[in-house]
């Protein structure tokens, strides 16, 4: 009896969490926006010696910037041999 009236009571909470939930969804994207926008800013402030030193161009920038968990050497070196 008391584990049916504590879902009960779980109920509303439950509700009351999914009506902030876009607010909550637009949010994180305006942070991972400005995460982006912040990496960006720093990768084009250093030279050109420096970006050869973190092995990127100013050509990748953008794309470093937009996928920081793909490593962009990955897509334009072929697969490895089997020997």
């Amino acid at each position: 009896m008391g584990t049916i009236h504590r879902i009960t009571e779980l109920g509303p909470a439950i509700a009351r969490r999914q009506v902030y939930s876009p607010l909550e969804t637009y949010w994180n994207a305006f942070q991972a926006w400005r995460k982006r926008q912040r990496l960006r800013a720093t990768l084009c402030d250093l030279s050109d010696r420096e970006l050869m030193d973190i092995g990127t161009t100013r050509g990748e920038i953008d794309y470093v910037a937009s996928n920081r968990s793909i490593d962009p050497r990955g897509v334009r070196s072929s697969p490895p041999m089997n020997v």
